[in-house]
């Protein structure tokens, strides 16, 4: 269990206008956190209990309970982010990190959060897929004044259904989105559900994007839909906690996409149903097996499995610019190309010049050029057989038969039985056999005009 002792408290000494004095002397105290680990689950110290949930590379918020209300205290503020190992971003977020901490409740509760603005900007948060009274809906000029840098606001309401949310702000939203304002929210069961089956495990992930330049750190915030880094929960391979689960536990994954493109989201070695969207839980009629589901803007998704075989599993993002790196976008293709010396004599003129390599972009790892100061490599991260080449969204889901229940950490790579591994054929692989028995006229030449898009955009 997570205690309070665990985060970086930052105390309660906050300028605000939007509020009276009698509930600014009851402000809750703001918790922050400034690592990028994933956090053990945060068992609920009081109200009605539930089975918490785990945010990769994030944590949950502490609450205090005031007269029957679960209090919350976000603040919105400028965070630097490790998006990996090597590399951190300068981001706008909540309470120390982007995306903000994860809020949980539980159907039925009345919730209180107080919303401390520390950006240079205005900003708002609204509650993404909540049923709350207009006012709290938290639109900028539309249900309310837009919280100007130093207030505190408070919005209050009834978490009226159970499921998977998100929190971003609804004020100059393209900037405060593309700096990383974001959080999740999951509203727990009262009580049985017909519709909602406990889990062994629960995590859950936010997808995101940004656009930050080789060798900065500060991501433009006027890209459409040209960004370089994609990242579950702000975090990119390998820079991404693996998802380490018991043989044979039920599992359930959420995911909200606050990205500005759809994503196929792919899981290797089982089945998994969507059980629960946008709406609510999914009818169980309505099921069925997928291996990837296609995740839109701003949608949330709850897949669901029985973890039945063990292994080191690819979870990722199916379009595959989405499991690279900032290196591996706007390079030109190279393939064919004898590139000996190129690219260090282009260096020479242009610093930060990477080349793709010549037989294809796996070359780019063994190139030796050194990379710009806080800059991810491309293609990037190491198995126990070597170069994964990921990056971006993607991460592992590790099953074990002796991983303990309510342990959550990584128990290393899998060590696959014998004999149940591909294997080098040591044989020669005979010639093609035709059925015509003819050899191919293969100086027969074929003039072929291809046009494609000159930019990036689009996936």
């Amino acid at each position: 269990m997570t205690s309070r002792r665990d985060f970086f408290k930052l105390g309660a000494a906050v300028a605000a206008a939007g509020v009276s004095p009698a509930a600014m002397a009851a402000l809750p105290e703001i918790v922050s956190m400034d690592r990028a680990d994933t956090r053990p689950p945060l068992l609920p110290p009081n109200g009605r209990p539930y089975n918490p949930v785990v945010t990769l590379n994030g944590w949950t918020l502490p609450w205090r309970m005031r007269n029957g209300v679960k209090e919350f205290h976000l603040v919105a503020e400028p965070v630097v982010r490790e998006i990996a190992p090597g590399m951190k971003a300068h981001l706008w977020g909540y309470n120390g990190q982007s995306p903000g901490p994860t809020i949980e409740v539980v159907e039925g509760d009345r919730v209180r959060i107080y919303v401390t603005n520390r950006l240079p900007e205005h900003t708002t948060i609204h509650w993404h897929g909540q049923r709350l009274p207009n006012g709290m809906d938290g639109v900028g000029g539309l249900t309310q004044p837009q919280i100007r840098p130093g207030e505190t606001y408070v919005y209050e309401f009834v978490a009226r259904r159970p499921g998977t949310f998100m929190y971003h702000p609804h004020a100059d939203e393209m900037t405060q989105m593309a700096m990383g304002m974001m959080g999740f929210w999951v509203t727990h069961p009262k009580g049985p559900h017909p519709l909602i089956d406990p889990v062994d495990r629960d995590f859950c992930l936010l997808l995101n994007a940004y656009d930050v330049d080789p060798g900065s750190a500060t991501p433009s915030v006027n890209t459409m839909l040209d960004f370089n880094l994609w990242t579950f929960n702000s975090r990119a391979f390998p820079g991404i906690d693996s998802l380490n689960v018991r043989l044979n536990d039920r599992v359930r994954i959420r995911v909200g996409n606050l990205t500005m493109t759809n994503h196929p989201i792919h899981l290797h070695g089982m089945e998994f149903e969507v059980t629960g969207t946008d709406g609510g839980a999914v009818p169980k009629s309505a099921r069925w097996p997928e291996v990837t589901t296609d995740i839109a803007v701003g949608q949330m998704r709850q897949i669901e499995f029985v973890a039945d075989a063990e292994g080191d599993w690819a979870f990722h993002c199916h379009k595959s610019h989405h499991t690279m790196n900032a290196m591996g976008h706007a390079v030109p293709t190279m393939i064919g190309v004898n590139q000996d010396g190129l690219a260090e004599k282009i260096a020479k003129l242009i610093p930060d010049y990477m080349a793709m390599g010549e037989r294809g972009m796996a070359d780019m790892g063994r190139m030796e050029m050194p990379l710009p100061d806080n800059t991810l490599p491309m293609m990037t991260g190491r198995g126990p057989f070597g170069p994964v080449e990921m990056g971006g969204m993607f991460t592992v889901l590790k099953v074990r038969r002796d991983q303990r229940r309510g342990d959550y950490s990584d128990p290393g790579w899998y060590g696959q039985p014998p004999g149940t591994r591909a294997q080098l054929w040591p044989g020669a692989v005979a010639d093609p056999v035709r059925a015509s028995g003819d050899a191919p006229d293969t100086n027969t030449d074929i003039e072929v005009t291809v046009r494609k898009p000159a930019g990036h955009s689009g996936h």
